[in-house]
């Protein structure tokens, strides 16, 4: 048993000393602006975050993060790290959004670069390994992107993820596993899971209808037949319409001036509609016919779709109209436990946050109670009083 408790133990050393945190960002200070640096991409009119933990908070050190501060701006700001490859191992990126202002339009998600990102040209189009986190705009688009780039193009995911829309601080974390699976969680709870091969459309697909193949001539996909002994009735056929047996000329029609008069139409009460055979059973239906299928010559598997060979920067590539979204606990490593642990701890940011809130909440109604005036609420008593039902007078027997 002791021997078998040592094992166990080798193991969990083993693994902890071989799971690796590539980069972890909580912006504790005002270091963030030596470190990070924005883009001089031309052509766009770039807006500065900020350093705060927001209006509504659990920790007023512990929550900061960065902050968009300028409406209806493109937001560009990136930072390198040691380069690294998730070869063989588990990738996660994490991070924390909080959509404070309560967000009509734009981003946030966050980029994954390799080392040839010119930081301060970084811009829409700059080529990226990953992109993934929460993207709102109007009611239409509230959506979480997972998007890779695979042999020089970019490929979203073929699933729908809807997105945390509230103005509460969320953690959104994507696992991808070498054996090409992968897991997109909020708050530490899994929302989608999949295959890589299955849920993008990185190759083409394995199967592919055969050329060669059509349609048999006599091949008979008709469920049902007209019944060939069946005979239209002799009285079937009559007028859908006819002329109103009840209406009279007018006593004022003139046929001089107003033409012959003619009763006006009406649907005819044994009109029976156009004559179609029953229908019956089609004793040579062979079923819908099936395209065969060939094995597609295009179709090369990759078992390495979840492989990024060089990962070594991450960035803020964004445009909102309504700023104040809060960035923060970025988190890139192979450790999945770690990460987990992160995403628990940070469930106290959002319950702080929400009793804040509330109490913010709370003490603004009780401002805007205190502050109204008081011929408002004598009006508003007056309007009470002439709504009520009138008392009626009774003489005295």
């Amino acid at each position: 048993m002791k021997s078998l408790v040592l094992a166990l133990a080798s193991l969990v050393a083993i693994y902890s000393v071989n799971c690796d945190v590539y980069f972890e960002e909580k912006f504790p200070d005002d270091s963030w602006e030596s470190n990070w640096i924005y883009s001089e991409h031309p052509g766009k009119e770039f807006g500065k975050f900020k350093l705060t933990a927001g209006k509504f908070f659990n920790d007023p050190e512990e929550d900061k993060g960065l902050q968009t501060s300028e409406d209806a701006r493109f937001y560009a700001l990136s930072r390198k790290f040691e380069p690294f490859s998730n070869d063989g191992k588990n990738l996660v990126v994490q991070f924390s959004v909080k959509h404070e202002q309560d967000i009509d339009c734009g981003g946030g998600y966050l980029k994954v670069f390799d080392c040839n990102l010119e930081q301060k040209d970084m811009h829409g189009e700059t080529p990226y390994e990953i992109m993934f986190g929460p993207d709102i705009c109007g009611p239409g688009t509230k959506k979480v992107h997972v998007i890779f780039s695979y042999k020089g193009k970019n490929h979203l995911i073929k699933k729908d993820i809807r997105c945390k829309d509230d103005v509460y601080t969320h953690l959104y974390t994507l696992i991808v596993k070498p054996d090409n699976t992968y897991e997109v969680l909020i708050d530490n709870e899994v929302v989608e899971k999949g295959g890589l091969e299955e849920d993008w459309d990185f190759l083409p697909p394995q199967k592919i209808k055969d050329p060669e193949a059509k349609k048999p001539e006599d091949w008979d996909d008709r469920k049902t037949i007209p019944d060939p002994e069946d005979t239209k009735p002799e009285d079937w056929d009559k007028p859908e319409h006819i002329a109103d047996p009840d209406a009279t000329k007018p006593e004022d029609w003139d046929d001089e001036m107003d033409g012959e008069w003619e009763p006006p139409m009406i649907d005819n009460p044994d009109y029976k509609g156009v004559w179609a055979p029953t229908q019956i059973d089609n004793p040579a239906y062979k079923g819908p016919w099936v395209h065969p299928e060939i094995d597609n010559p295009e179709y090369v598997a990759d078992a390495n779709l979840y492989k990024r060979s060089e990962i070594c920067a991450v960035g803020l590539d964004l445009w909102q109209v309504k700023s104040g979204t809060i960035f923060d606990n970025i988190l890139i490593t192979d450790d999945i436990e770690a990460a987990n642990e992160r995403g628990e701890a940070l469930k106290k940011t959002l319950e702080g946050e929400k009793k804040m809130k509330n109490e913010q909440d709370e003490a603004e109604r009780e401002k805007e109670k205190a502050e109204k005036p008081e011929d408002e609420d004598d009006e508003d008593l007056d309007d009470e009083a002439g709504d009520a039902a009138p008392v009626e007078e009774h003489d005295e027997l």
